[in-house]
């Protein structure tokens, strides 16, 4: 009766799905990998205001063309006088100002990549937070199918136990065990019992837990579950071999590591502020141009215009402004000239371009470690794969050959060579050992999925990964 037990929960067991391919909703009440990541995406405050406040940049940056186009003012005035001596005067003006930027040695176009990288930046940043958003839903609903299939074992095993001390209990009262013996059973049991109701409490907490990350009021049916016969994809039963995989997992990742991706961005920035820190010394050129109708009373029958140019030269040494502007009214013609110059105006600002020049070295660097780095990180994640696999063979071939001996040690049972209650102690074993089959099946899929993330590839995409470069 045993050995039928332990047969069914081994087959059960191996029945079930591990943590299928992320699809489609089945129905409204069925929930997946995929599905889980989405909802806890959409579910999450701050990245919705993240996203929000990235919309708010982009918007920003569109208007930011405005500086290349003539910017265009129109005044309007009446200045009226009443005097006790002499004639009253009622002057009305109406004007209108044009300034064009013709030339600023490309400051406002480095400005506007500047500001273009710092939102490319946040978008990868922004990427990042929904993958570990999506990430945390998918770790709370592994724990929670660990804890479900540990909680199903320990059940099945309590059965087999509160069999054993029914038997056990017969045994004492015709005399062929020992009251203590059964003494000994009752405190096994109760602490299996403890075990459960802690497991059980456990997994109300973490069931609450996942439907907060979720947003939904009430978990739907996972539809994912453990299977233990699960292999690796890097296993040796399938065909790329480690080296290869860890070959094939360096050359993607140095392609789209997220972490190396927000370094490349950095670069991208620090060599835009410095660009724009070492063409600060560029002179500005602006034209300007305004005309204006003015008159004591209606309608305005005296005009006025001029047109200027206006060149701006700033360094942390001196500062000066060159203003130059012909113009006219209706009976005259109209010229000025006029040049401001300021002397150390700001010389520590000097210091500036040599402060982005070691921020962009700094970012280099940075990248050129991590870039080194992706190359032993991919063979260590591929090798940790390897490790989880032979971990999940051993601890499945140690349940195996633990399941063979309780049919063995049932026989010595029954021939006399043991007690009942060794019995007992031994299924209590057993049950362990099942249990640390699924905990080594639950390790190989968190190590996969690491993988899987230092590739920036969604859930179930490294079995695909390893058949294309198989």
């Amino acid at each position: 009766m045993i050995k039928k037990i332990f047969v069914l929960i081994i087959l059960f067991l191996f029945t079930h799905t591990i943590f299928a391919v992320p699809g489609v909703f089945l129905s409204h009440n069925s929930l997946t990998f995929a599905q889980a990541a989405e909802l806890a995406v959409a579910a999450s405050a701050d990245f919705r205001h993240a996203r929000s406040s990235l919309a708010v940049m982009e918007g920003a940056w569109r208007w930011g063309l405005r500086e290349y186009f003539p910017k265009l003012s129109v005044n309007v005035s009446e200045n009226d006088r009443l005097q006790q001596l002499g004639s009253d005067s009622f002057m009305k003006n109406y004007g209108i100002t044009v300034d064009q930027l013709l030339f600023d040695g490309g400051r406002t176009s480095l400005s506007r990549r500047l500001e273009r990288t710092e939102i490319d930046l946040t978008y990868a940043r922004l990427n990042r937070m929904a993958g570990e958003i999506a990430e945390l839903a998918i770790s709370a609903y592994r724990k929670l199918l660990s804890s479900r299939a540990i909680l199903e074992i320990k059940n099945t095993s309590l059965i087999l136990l509160v069999e054993q001390r029914r038997i056990l209990n017969e045994e004492v009262q015709l005399g062929l065990a020992l009251p203590v013996d059964l003494a000994a059973a009752d405190i096994n049991l109760a602490g299996a019992r403890l075990e459960i109701i802690t497991l059980q409490l456990d997994l109300i907490e973490f069931e609450k837990q996942f439907a907060e990350i979720l947003g939904l009021d009430a978990l739907p049916e996972l539809i994912e579950k453990v299977d233990i016969n699960r292999s690796s994809v890097f296993s040796l039963s399938n065909a790329l071999p480690v080296t290869a995989a860890a070959e094939a997992s360096t050359n993607l990742a140095r392609e789209q590591n997220p972490d190396l991706i927000e370094a490349r961005f950095s670069i991208t920035k620090r060599q835009a502020e410095y660009r724009l820190l070492r063409n600060s010394w560029i002179p500005t050129l602006r034209l300007s141009g305004s005309f204006g109708l003015s008159s004591q009373s209606y309608p305005l029958n005296r005009y006025n215009w001029a047109v200027g140019l206006i060149i701006d030269f700033s360094s942390p040494l001196f500062q000066n402004r060159f203003n130059a502007q012909a113009g006219g009214e209706i009976d005259s013609l109209t010229a000025s000239i006029q040049n401001g110059l300021v002397l150390l105006p700001d010389p520590a600002s000097g210091y500036g371009t040599q402060q982005a020049r070691l921020a962009l070295d700094l970012e280099r660097e940075k990248y050129d470690t991590v870039f080194n780095q992706i190359g032993r990180v991919a063979a260590n994640a591929v090798e940790k794969c390897t490790l989880m696999e032979r971990r999940r063979l051993l601890a499945f071939e140690a349940a195996k050959i633990g399941m063979e001996r309780c049919r063995i040690e049932e026989l010595r049972l029954d021939l006399g060579h043991i007690t009942r209650l060794r019995l007992m102690e031994i299924l209590i074993e057993q049950t362990q050992r099942e249990i640390a089959v699924v905990e080594a099946a639950t390790a190989l899929l968190e190590a996969e999925r690491e993988l899987e993330r230092f590739l920036d590839l969604q859930p179930g995409e490294l079995a695909g990964f390893a058949r294309r470069h198989n």
